[in-house]
């Protein structure tokens, strides 16, 4: 079928993605220990060959995969896990399927492909399973508690004791005692609870991201002198956590992000703010002065 030299260039962009996304998904699937998501990644890669030959059938021209793409997208799998990869590549899709769309009318097979773009691979993704995605909900037990608690009590022990090293230390003891208390705490839930979680797991997961968490909000009362500096950046600190913890797992599980990002923000912040006028009363009234 002939074809015109615009769409020809088009095909050839199309090419490119589909090849490029081939390679991702075989490199991933290469790595991944669980043979059933294994085999739905090899699957995913599979399609993205039979796209890439259908469109090479218009263009009669090989095309080579973006390498830099491949081992971008291939180092955050690794590193953030293959579900939020694949899901963050996928994002990357929406414009490409509505490009292919447009091509219905010229292309017999654009159609096929912009239905398995749009249902077969998503459906794949679905079936996904990572062990850290099915802790969700203890690793917000712990990272939302932390940053609540924590924060409010460096705000509050920012202005009693204005001593970094003093602040340091009673919020770094406070926050590994409520991180193991959590996590017994998440254990003896779990286990009550009619779920496939392992409690063991469950109160790991709440525990460490409990922990992470007191030592990322204490660093700046560690390495700077000023504590109303301290504290600026242990807020900030506390935001960004929570920003990205949302984009994570927005992305990962297909949740709101806004809702919660800004939720999550008010409550800390919400927290700290009160805190720190509490301390300011407990000094000035108890006399406090260390």
């Amino acid at each position: 079928m002939a074809i015109s030299r615009e769409i020809r260039e088009k095909l050839l962009v199309y090419q490119k993605n589909e090849i490029t996304e081939h390679h991702i998904y075989k490199k991933l699937a290469q790595v991944i220990k669980s043979p059933e998501n294994r085999r739905i990644v090899q699957q995913i890669a599979d399609d993205e060959l039979r796209h890439y030959g259908e469109w090479r059938a218009y263009t009669q021209q090989d095309v080579k995969p973006a390498r830099l793409r491949i081992w971008k997208y291939y180092l955050i799998s690794r590193i953030f896990g293959f579900t939020f990869g694949i899901k963050l590549m996928e994002q990357g899709e929406e414009d490409a399927q509505e490009s292919y769309a447009q091509l219905q009318d010229t292309i017999e097979e654009a159609e096929a492909i912009v239905q398995d773009e749009n249902d077969h691979e998503d459906a794949l993704i679905e079936l996904l399973d990572e062990e850290h995605l099915r802790y969700t909900g203890s690793i917000v037990l712990g990272l939302n508690d932390a940053l609540v608690e924590l924060t409010g009590a460096l705000a509050g022990l920012t202005l009693a004791l204005q001593n970094t090293r003093l602040i340091a230390l009673t919020g770094l003891i406070t926050g590994i005692a409520a991180a193991l208390s959590m996590g017994a705490s998440e254990y003896l839930s779990t286990q009550s609870e009619d779920t496939t979680k392992n409690p063991v797991r469950a109160s790991i997961y709440t525990g460490i991201a409990y922990i992470v968490t007191v030592f990322i909000l204490i660093l700046p009362y560690l390495l700077l002198e000023n504590f109303y500096l301290c504290l600026a950046c242990t807020l900030v600190a506390a935001v960004l956590i929570i920003f990205f913890f949302n984009y994570y797992i927005s992305v990962a599980k297909d949740e709101p992000f806004k809702r919660r990002f800004l939720e999550m923000t008010g409550l800390s912040l919400g927290v700290a703010t009160l805190s720190f006028f509490i301390g300011f009363v407990v000094r000035t009234f108890l006399g406090v002065d260390v």
